[in-house]
């Protein structure tokens, strides 16, 4: 009998180990079958009422309704706006920039929808607070200038309509009232 080499060896076991290895992974892969387990399932628990509070929020169509009627009311005046809808927390629902709106009008009109939707009043009347509070422009996220009408459910404001592009703040709360009104329609 011819007397193998190491590496020859060294290699004809290691090609042994892999086949037993091999059979062995498929013998029991061949064989395994699913656990009767039950699949894991989120904690739940029934809170009580004192723990939760529900609030009222504008339909994207509503949303999109109002803004519709901000940017026919600016087209109507022959002005060139940006409009946004946020809801209560000041996220956008709908945000429409009108044909030929300046670039600034879109940002404008969304940070003026989430100043009346915070404190629950239009831009033109915040804007008379700041000679007796004037660091609240300095509030991110706000725009102290007309444009801006919160959306009421009984008093309590569950969105609002921010305008901006028109020449003037006047204006662009008009035609944010435009869009609210569209909501009573």
């Amino acid at each position: 009998m011819k007397k193998l080499s190491t590496r020859t060896r060294v290699v004809t076991g290691a090609v042994a180990v892999a086949a037993v290895g091999a059979s062995v992974v498929g013998a029991v892969s061949a064989s395994a079958e699913t656990p009767n387990v039950a699949p894991a399932t989120a904690a739940s628990s029934d809170v009580q009422n004192k723990n939760t509070f529900e609030t009222s929020h504008l339909t994207v169509e509503a949303a999109t309704k109002a803004a519709q009627a901000s940017l026919d009311a600016a087209a109507k005046a022959g002005q060139k706006i940006s409009v946004a809808v946020v809801d209560r927390n000041g996220n956008v629902i709908v945000e429409l920039r009108g044909d030929g709106a300046g670039p600034q009008s879109f940002e404008s009109a969304e940070r003026k929808a989430y100043t009346a939707v915070s404190w629950n009043a239009p831009t033109s009347e915040l804007v008379k607070r700041l000679a007796q509070a004037p660091n609240l422009k300095d509030i991110p996220g706000t725009l102290f200038l007309g444009g801006g009408a919160p959306v009421q459910l009984k008093g309590a404001p569950i969105a609002a309509v921010g305008v901006a592009g028109a020449p003037s703040a006047d204006q662009d709360e008009q035609f944010a009232q435009a869009g609210v009104a569209a909501l009573n329609k």
